[in-house]
């Protein structure tokens, strides 16, 4: 018969808990002499389960969603992009505060319907909630969590209306004209390489080579290889002659007005701050101006490469899998048409 335990006495009978360094190990005590036992893992969850399996008589709790968030915190964030687990951040406090006590077994598609409800004043915040549900859960099962179905499968979430703001080449422009340097270097960037806001700030002298601009994009890791021309040539070297003006090198292709990497905040304050000029230079305009948001450039670039070249290239531009996901999310002039004859 195995020792009674003097601590961690919330384990199971015959489970023990030992330290080892950082990390914590579980392990199954079969008694006798000589004293054995059976390792189950770092992981608490895991472990139990291991454990059920030992001694098939002693009945253990069931893992929580509240579990599996936990472990997904731990080893699945820390991957993520970091813009990405910002919204992570916003997005599982909602999660948590509705399903974190939650039996994973018991999860039923009518929970997830009834979270959508409740939080349908804010639909676009509800839907990133629901897929990030259905990814912890379907984390849980390959963890062994639980054998249920996923419970979002079959719930549809908000209707979302499509972003349709196109940034003509008149908007553009008004906007350019009240640019800080620093900004027109940032519009020229994003727009001719389609990139999001956040790959465009990270672009560097390092990823030119070849004659190509190199971009491992930081959402979702797409390596791209943009030839250096026309008019992306001309913004380059236009960007590195001002950087020779400043006392000190920096690495980065966009810099601020003291030629210091542009922050983000940089980034939003000049951009802003050019849209308040260019709506009391030009008052006609100030709703479309208003509605002009930086990430536009993206949509503007893909818009404008699918005329010249195609959905094709615009796709490849913005580094999509699919023209599919081009289509839905960026391209919003629609096709060009003749009229009946």
């Amino acid at each position: 018969m195995a020792r009674k335990p003097s601590v961690n006495l919330n384990l199971p009978p015959h489970m023990r808990k030992r330290i080892r360094g950082e990390l914590v190990y579980y392990f199954f005590d079969t008694g006798g002499k000589p004293r054995k036992e059976i390792p189950l893992g770092s992981d608490y969850i895991g472990a139990l389960a291991k454990y059920a399996e030992l001694n098939s008589t002693e009945k253990i709790q069931a893992p929580t969603f509240g579990d599996a968030i936990d472990r997904y915190k731990k080893n699945e964030v820390p991957k993520l992009a970091k813009s990405t687990q910002k919204i992570f951040r916003y997005d599982i406090q909602h999660v948590e505060a509705y399903f974190r006590t939650a039996p994973l077994d018991q999860i039923r598609p009518v929970h997830i319907r009834k979270f959508l409800d409740k939080h349908r004043d804010k639909p676009t915040t509800a839907n990133r909630c629901k897929r990030l549900f259905s990814n912890i859960f379907n984390h849980a099962r390959g963890w062994g969590y639980t054998d249920a179905q996923n419970p979002c499968e079959g719930i549809r979430g908000h209707a979302l209306d499509k972003r349709m703001v196109y940034v003509s080449d008149d908007l553009f422009n008004v906007v350019y004209k009240q640019a800080s340097q620093p900004l027109r270097d940032a519009m020229d960037l994003a727009y001719l390489t389609g990139q999001r806001p956040g790959d465009a700030l990270s672009m560097a002298d390092d990823d030119i080579i070849d004659g190509h601009l190199f971009i491992a994009q930081e959402k979702t890791k797409q390596p791209l290889r943009i030839v250096i021309s026309g008019k992306l040539k001309q913004t380059i070297n236009r960007i590195n002659k001002r950087k020779e003006g400043f006392k000190f090198f920096t690495p980065a292709l966009l810099v601020n007005e003291h030629g210091k990497k542009m922050t983000p905040a940089v980034l939003r304050n000049h951009f802003t701050e050019a849209r308040r000029k260019a709506i009391a230079s030009d008052p006609d305009m100030e709703q479309a101006i208003k509605n002009f948001w930086f990430y536009d450039l993206r949509a503007k670039a893909a818009d404008d490469t699918s005329d010249i070249r195609g959905d094709q290239a615009a796709s490849d531009l913005l580094g999509h899998d699919s023209v599919k996901t081009t289509k839905r999310h960026y391209l919003r002039r629609g096709k060009i048409v003749s009229p009946t004859k």
